[in-house]
């Protein structure tokens, strides 16, 4: 599968080295990775920092979690394998990825260092998603959190059944959690209905869907971008128009990944007085899931309510 821009996508000599590392430390240990009796912590692994995130919200005080890919301030591609991530994944309990060839990476490092008692959740699997699916950034999508912490709360109640109700609970409060959310995007939907939106690539693509927005770029220039390649002459210049033309009301980009065609699309928006807002496509620090998710939904209504820009969380 084509890795579509923005994914954390090793090199594939670092990986073939780790994968070596990891059939190595994997024969050499000649048991599973599980909690053992005198241990108190599950030890788990969230491929993307969102899903760490959620791991932690749900298990609490009786996890330990890693987060992989962590960094908003660079550029996801940069992401490259390492021994101590194989160390990780290979001593994790519990694993969430996201799947949709995001994190492809994650699969071949978890078959690399095989235990039948680790719990893996393929956030992709789990929502039933084709593997053609055009947009891998499933965390921006409403419905998605929502199963993905049930599962967490299923798998980790396996791993330590003395604490199936405390799992339970955190999962009914992470739930509660997220209405507020859900609440803005409802408003938002009837306050601003089929509000007509710009985008450089499909980063938040399911959350101005959820919102109720028609995104007038061409999915073929989101997807040339994600993909790292050039856009049409064609869907440029389709793309400058919304601009010159005033047919959008909003332009949103990747604020992790720009490039000059990504910068020329900001100014062009800005001179013509549209507000850009810069999503993010690893979860900023000092946010957990559902404050980010608010903020980037705060600062979609503020845009087009007040006419103002947010390139920074």
């Amino acid at each position: 599968m084509t890795h579509p821009k923005g994914t954390a996508t090793p090199n594939r000599a670092a990986v073939g080295g780790v994968l070596a590392g990891l059939a190595v430390l994997a024969a050499s240990c000649g048991t599973p990775a599980s909690t053992s009796p005198s241990s108190t912590l599950i030890s788990a692994v969230g491929a993307e920092s969102v899903y760490a995130n959620v791991i932690a919200q749900i298990g609490g005080s009786y996890v330990h979690v890693d987060s992989i890919q962590n960094n908003p301030n660079t550029d996801p591609h940069s992401f490259e394998a390492s021994s101590a991530l194989a160390r990780e994944i290979s001593s994790a309990d519990l694993i969430v990825r996201n799947g949709a060839g995001y994190d492809d990476w994650a699969s071949k490092m978890i078959a690399a260092s095989p235990n039948p008692l680790r719990k893996v959740v393929n956030v992709q699997t789990l929502l039933k998603l084709p593997d053609n699916i055009k947009n891998p950034h499933l965390w921006y999508n409403p419905n998605t959190m929502p199963s993905v912490a049930k599962a967490v709360a299923t798998d980790l109640s396996v791993l330590q059944p003395s604490n199936a109700s405390y799992f339970s609970a955190n999962l009914a409060a992470f739930n509660a959690s997220l209405q507020p959310w859900k609440a803005e995007i409802a408003k938002f939907r009837t306050d601003y209905a089929n509000t007509p939106v710009a985008v450089s690539e499909p980063v938040a693509d399911y959350l101005l869907q959820a919102a109720g927005c028609e995104i007038k770029t061409p999915f073929s220039l989101e997807a040339a971008i994600m993909g790292g390649g050039d856009p049409s002459p064609q869907d440029v210049t389709l793309q400058d128009n919304l601009f010159s033309n005033h047919q959008v009301k909003v332009f949103v980009y990747n604020q992790q990944v720009t490039d000059t065609l990504t910068q020329s699309f900001q100014n062009l928006a800005k001179k013509n007085g549209i507000p850009i807002i810069g999503v993010y496509e690893t979860m900023p620090t000092n946010y957990n899931y559902q404050s980010w998710m608010m903020a980037e939904t705060v600062a979609l209504e503020k845009a087009v309510a007040d006419n103002l820009s947010t390139t920074k969380l």
